[in-house]
């Protein structure tokens, strides 16, 4: 039996909102990670980018479960010597709320050219308000 191959223009990506509010972040990113994968369609296929468009709202309200607020580390280096700065995830949330869940999403998608381009794919923005209203998007609930 042959594998069904979908042709690139026949792929129909929706648009979905996601409200981050009191969502648990890691419960809320593999949902968002497999959405953008397109892993929910009977015609995925992983090397083929045929996930849909996700535009997360309320970014700033999200939870950690535990201890993680303060427990939780990002790690960027600048290039120079000794350049390893640390933030935590409640620094990070008040510096750059949208970030908490695009560095969580990343990490669940291949490290490849089209995990790049499914990662574009994502809006996140910190309040309820998003420019994405011509694409009609439809409520996500997870």
């Amino acid at each position: 039996m042959k594998t069904y191959l979908a042709p690139v223009r026949e792929i129909e990506r929706k648009w979905y909102v996601v409200d981050a509010k009191d969502k648990v972040l890691g419960r809320l990113a593999t949902e968002i990670a497999s959405r953008l994968r397109g892993k929910h369609k009977p015609t995925f296929s992983p090397f083929i980018d045929n996930g849909d468009f996700i535009v997360v709202t309320n970014a700033e309200k999200i939870h950690l479960t535990g201890t993680k607020w303060d427990d939780k580390i990002y790690y960027r280096h600048t290039g120079y010597m000794g350049g390893l700065k640390e933030t935590t995830a409640r620094e990070m949330l008040v510096k750059h709320p949208t970030a908490l869940i695009m560095e969580a999403v990343k990490g669940m998608l291949p490290k490849n050219k089209i995990g790049r381009a499914q990662l574009k794919k994502l809006k996140v923005y910190a309040g309820t308000e998003h420019p994405h209203t011509a694409q009609q998007p439809e409520e996500l609930t997870l």
